[in-house]
């Protein structure tokens, strides 16, 4: 198989991170006789200070071109100090999101029996949890109109949906919803918001349309303690984009950390994988940051744009393989965790390369 990806690493640890994930894919590109042809562009905090602008033409025009987009993290501490910054690293995501389609976030939270005790969560709570969130992607507060009054003492933010916005994502949720376990819960808050109301409205009508799965409708209120207080009970979560950056932000304690979840955005063409961790900058060249989201952001990758199950399996399998042998980093050791086995990023992303290498090929099922 012949594949262009782009490679993005954007900001702070991102810059660690996708080397990693990109050493992964030049190893599954060996071992399975696939052509990964590589290119790298700028986008975030780094293409301001280069160009001016958050999302260059040059990175946007490459972003097309590919078959797929391994992207870093994005984000600097400036930005967080000065909120009336007019030029800012996220209208350069937000923009790649828009102009490439991709309305779609995946979010899988999958739990490694290895990290139990990494989360701030009971154990007993945790163990099974296995939950696919789909995020809109492109709606909501984000796009929507914004003001700010001539004396600044007013601000608003316009919280819009399209119809079209709200079937086309639910209709792939409901989609996943019947390859697994055939369960779906649609959050909103429609005993408050219009937008909300016409979400809900939108999701009963497609689930007719799929009479196998169960269908739940929860407030975003409910669904953030119910996510924390019992997550099994979760398998599909749909959401819009406000709601869906929160609860994922917040399913992240059930990984132990953020440095463990990967995502995919996707739309009709071009798919963009990236963990959902930021950019860190407090950690950033210190050889500190967790590489296992964006390997295992590469398994989505694999898998959702590729094809390629087998493949996909083989790398977390790996990643599993490396946990089990207990390398953790910083951010997923706990006490009971003996100090040669935290690992810097480096190391940490060398020993899954060690993995593939005493591995034979995965059973995809």
């Amino acid at each position: 198989m012949k594949k262009n990806i782009l490679i993005i690493p954007g900001d702070g640890i991102g810059q660690e991170v996708t080397t990693w994930g990109k050493k992964v894919l030049e190893k599954i590109s060996e071992k399975y006789g696939h052509d990964f042809a590589f290119d790298e562009a700028i986008m975030g905090h780094v293409a301001i200070e280069a160009t001016g602008n958050p999302l260059p033409d040059e990175t946007l025009e490459k972003a097309r071109k590919s078959d797929a987009i391994l992207f870093g993290a994005i984000g600097h501490a400036k930005y967080d100090n000065d909120p009336s910054a007019k030029v800012r690293p996220e209208q350069g995501l937000l923009k790649i999101r828009k102009e490439l389609g991709l309305y779609a976030n995946l979010r899988p939270i999958l739990l490694f029996d290895e990290l139990l005790n990494a989360s701030s969560l009971k154990p007993e709570i945790l163990k099974g949890t296995d939950i696919l969130f789909f995020r809109e992607l492109t709606g909501d507060v984000y796009f929507g109109e914004k003001h700010r009054s001539n004396d600044r003492n007013f601000a608003s933010d316009l919280m819009n949906y399209n119809r079209y916005e709200i079937e086309r994502i639910t209709i792939k949720a409901f989609e996943a919803a019947q390859r697994r376990s055939k369960r779906l819960c649609s959050v909103d808050k429609a005993n408050v918001l219009e937008t909300s109301r016409l979400w809900r409205e939108v999701v009963q009508e497609i689930a007719q349309q799929y009479p196998d799965v169960e269908t739940e409708h929860m407030f975003i209120d409910n669904a953030a303690m119910q996510l924390v207080k019992n997550p099994k009970k979760f398998d599909v979560v749909l959401t819009a984009n406000l709601f869906g950056d929160i609860l994922t932000d917040e399913a992240s304690q059930i990984a132990g950390s953020m440095g463990m979840l990967a995502s995919a955005s996707i739309g009709d063409g071009t798919g963009f994988f990236e963990p959902i961790h930021g950019s860190a900058h407090d950690i950033a060249g210190q050889n500190k940051a967790n590489p296992l989201a964006s390997i295992l952001s590469v398994a989505l990758m694999l898998e959702i744009s590729f094809g390629l199950k087998e493949e996909a399996a083989f790398v977390t399998k790996a990643v599993a393989d490396t946990l089990k042998a207990g390398f953790r980093t910083l951010d997923i050791a706990d006490n009971t965790t003996s100090p040669e086995l935290i690992l810097g990023t480096k190391e940490m992303g060398a020993k899954v390369l060690e993995a593939f290498a005493e591995k034979k090929n995965v059973v995809y099922s």
